[in-house]
């Protein structure tokens, strides 16, 4: 194994004080990332991608478990959002990612992690406002939203749309919550 080093932990941001680890699965390259938050403001912490390279298959999901459950035990997230299959094109690949899934989510649950399990329409939805968004309108949407200097990589930008999407379904105030459109709120 050829574990990448991942960078000192931060500490929660000001009042930033629920952190959030998003996951989306591959079977070659699993993004990361790690945001805190308060439900309406987030602050990137961390992020990255896993990448297990041409591994055999179970040494693959090995080093998948081994860096999440790094990730884990190095910023201590409240809770996990990792990205649902919902289908695939072809069987394999499916269930390569599944089995991938599976080795996240185990790992996580170790770590003593809630988890939580989003949609890919559902996140793009969360963070782009459009559950048919492409990769580049996540990577652009997660910049502007987390005020990165850079774009991130399309696995990266997942992971962090995942954390997001997670932080934007907790942290709706009542009193917004109650407004049915836009024409309804009342600030």
């Amino acid at each position: 194994m050829n574990p990448q080093s991942l960078p000192p932990p931060i500490p929660a941001a000001g009042n930033l004080r629920h952190r959030i680890l998003g996951i989306d699965p591959g079977s070659r390259i699993t993004g990361y990332a790690v945001i805190d938050t308060d439900g309406q403001r987030s602050v990137r912490v961390a992020s990255g991608c896993i990448r297990v390279g041409e591994h055999p298959w179970p040494d693959r999901l090995g080093l998948i478990f081994d860096r999440v459950a790094e990730i884990v035990a190095l910023h201590h997230p409240h809770e996990m959002a990792v990205e649902q299959l919902i289908f695939a094109r072809d069987p394999t690949a499916a269930l390569k990612i599944g089995q991938a899934r599976g080795a996240v989510l185990c790992a996580g649950l170790k770590g003593g992690v809630t988890v939580h399990e989003y949609s890919p329409k559902t996140v793009k939805l969360a963070v782009v406002g459009t559950g048919g968004a492409e990769k580049a309108q996540v990577q652009h949407m997660v910049r502007i939203l987390l005020t990165l200097p850079d774009e991130p990589t399309e696995d990266e930008a997942d992971a962090l749309a995942i954390a997001l999407c997670h932080a934007h379904s907790m942290g709706i105030p009542a009193r917004k919550r109650a407004a049915a459109s836009w024409r309804d709120w009342r600030p």
